[in-house]
């Protein structure tokens, strides 16, 4: 089925509630993270919650890389506050991004976890790079227009999504 592509391996309300130290006994090492609306409200700092997480992300073992299409100095200050590395402007939904981020982790799509909000660039960038894949709830209702609309489409694909995992 067409729809298939955009389908998440797996949902989550929200960051706290995927289960990374069960993700790092079954192997995993690596995971990439989009920022807005997955792991802050859309153009916000890292706050001390998103700090700790990270910090105790590193701590199990794991290596972090943040994959946005936005603008360097979004990313980088946000980067440097929870102390990971990044890539900006990434292209998502193309696997070239991605593809570079486990490169520069030393990671491979059989040891490596994506973390995002939409369907549409997150989702499906990472399933194409063959990654494991997790979409989160968006964190806060204030998005972008052009977001706005992609979430009525996104709200029609998780519809078929849900009824074919019953």
């Amino acid at each position: 089925m067409f729809l298939e592509r955009f389908y998440p391996d797996n949902e989550a309300g929200s960051i706290d509630s995927i289960d990374f130290q069960g993700l790092y006994r079954s192997g995993m090492r690596a995971v990439i993270f989009d920022i807005d609306n997955t792991l802050v409200p859309h153009g916000a700092p890292a706050d001390p919650h998103a700090i700790a997480f990270f910090q105790g992300l590193r701590a199990m073992g794991f290596k972090t890389m943040l994959l946005s299409n936005n603008k360097e100095p979004r990313v980088k200050s946000f980067a440097q506050d929870v102390g990971s590395p990044y890539l900006f402007r990434a292209g998502k939904p193309k696997a070239a991004g991605y593809r570079r981020a486990m490169e520069e982790m030393g990671s491979s799509p059989a040891d490596t976890v994506f973390v995002g909000d939409q369907l549409f660039t997150d989702i499906w960038g990472a399933k194409k790079a063959g990654i494991v894949t997790y979409l989160v709830r968006p964190i806060h209702p204030r998005e972008e227009i052009q977001i706005v609309l992609k979430r009525r489409l996104e709200a029609i694909v998780l519809f078929f999504y849900h009824r074919s995992r019953k």
